[in-house]
């Protein structure tokens, strides 16, 4: 019985530390709110350079199998050309869904 008693006191303790150590919390929320929006504008620009990135190295693959002849060659253009729209879009997307 006095090893239950013992446990409840410190369960109580326990509790009532962690309710006031909650207490300023809505800085820090606010805080870590302010520095990952902080980030957003660099990490969105730098998804547009790679963007751009993939699509220069997409175009030279496609032109260089268009002009050998290549019959897969709509296949790798819209294979790249998706994945320039991905990048560029979801950039847009997670921008304008976390802002």
């Amino acid at each position: 019985m006095k090893q239950k008693n013992l446990f409840l006191t410190a369960a109580c303790l326990m509790a009532a530390m962690g309710a006031m150590a909650q207490g300023n919390g809505q800085a820090g929320i606010t805080e870590a709110t302010q520095m990952v929006t902080g980030y957003f504008d660099p990490a969105t620009k730098l998804v547009y350079a790679i963007g751009a990135v993939v699509g220069l190295i997409g175009g030279v693959k496609v032109y260089s199998k268009f002009s050998s002849g290549d019959p897969d060659t709509n296949k790798t253009a819209a294979s790249w050309f998706g994945a320039c729209i991905f990048l560029i879009v979801a950039a847009t997307i997670l921008r304008s869904f976390f802002l």
